[in-house]
């Protein structure tokens, strides 16, 4: 029985890796921050929280990563654990440097140590691109980040690139585009969305408050994922791959897909600060532009080209852009009931 440990285990992606992990017969082993009561709802949403071993487990001490290694020696390590909120970055700079960036080697070096055969997956980022210089994104495409966020994924990057070059351990970093569930985050842009639709289908009146309604976003189903990271750990050698539907989708068009899975029939008007959608059936407002939602530097268009990963790990994402909103926006809909 393979073992494997998973940084962010209680997370979207983490959750999700943990449950398909333990349906090919893995020994899952889970890294949680030390708090006084961890939070386990997306494991328990999956249905798998009895079957993960949990430990506790902090990006910011190498001694705990350390002896968590040497203790559990793991065949494959999925570092997923991160401060993944784009927003916050500008908030919280320093932390999510150290976080995002520097713990990064801090976990190669002490697997590099103790268990130099492990095979290690480093979840970096389509934020990466930023202001992107190729359309559509791949492997080779210059990096130039435009948050703090992606500044330190471009760290975490190179540093196991770095590491697979210099001391041939089997590092891979998939740079995954957005992926989403009904297990994403409340604060982030879909989720965000599609709980807000939700409240008002179940007559809520407060209209959902969104920034820059023109940013495209290349986005998928978090579940496809997990596997093209489960099948990076599995090649014979290591390498980078991007992982992406390759269709791009406004926030406009997300939340009428999200709306129209709810029954909704959207009405837009305005243009910039002055947009807004209303709902033509119950008369409703339903999105409102706020400039406070807008980045200090937006990235526009995000869209990548997963064709290395279908060719050489033969994945490829199952689950469109429109069958996600519905999914979320059903999901969130059945939670309010």
């Amino acid at each position: 029985m393979k073992k494997a440990f998973i940084t962010g285990v209680t997370g979207q992606d983490g959750s999700y890796l943990a449950q398909l992990l333990l349906e090919k017969g893995y020994e899952v082993h889970g890294g949680v921050r030390r708090i006084s009561q961890v939070e386990t709802t997306r494991l328990d949403a999956l249905g798998v929280t009895a079957d993960v071993h949990l430990h506790e487990f902090d990006l910011g001490e190498p001694n705990k990563i350390f002896r968590t290694i040497r203790d559990v020696e793991p065949d494959e390590f999925y570092n997923l654990a991160a401060q993944s909120f784009v927003g916050a970055s500008w908030e919280l700079p320093v932390y999510t440097a150290e976080v995002d960036g520097v713990s990064v080697v801090r976990i190669l070096d002490s697997l590099r140590t103790l268990t130099p055969e492990c095979h290690f997956y480093q979840a970096s980022t389509s934020e990466m691109f930023g202001l992107v210089q190729e359309v559509p994104q791949r492997e080779t495409t210059r990096l130039h980040p435009r948050s703090p966020y992606g500044v330190a994924k471009v760290y975490g990057h190179y540093i196991t690139m770095n590491y697979r070059e210099s001391f041939g351990m089997h590092a891979s970093s998939g740079i995954l585009f957005n992926h989403e569930s009904p297990l994403r985050g409340k604060e982030f842009v879909t989720r965000k969305i599609t709980l807000g639709l939700a409240r008002i289908a179940h007559g809520g009146s407060d209209p959902v408050e969104l920034g820059n309604m023109d940013a495209q976003r290349d986005w998928g189903f978090a579940g496809d994922y997990v596997e093209g990271m489960w099948r990076m750990t599995q090649q014979d050698v290591a390498d980078d791959y991007v992982l992406a539907t390759g269709v791009t989708t406004t926030i406009r068009d997300f939340f009428t897909y999200a709306a129209t899975a709810l029954g909704m029939d959207l009405e837009w008007s305005g243009t910039g600060e002055g947009e807004t959608a209303t709902c033509r059936k119950s008369g409703k407002l339903v999105m409102r532009v706020n400039p406070k939602f807008y980045r200090p530097a937006e990235v526009e268009l995000l869209i990548g080209d997963a064709t290395k990963a279908r060719e050489k790990l033969g994945w490829v994402p199952k689950v469109s852009v429109e069958q996600l909103a519905e999914m979320m926006a059903k999901s969130d809909y059945d939670a309010l009931a």
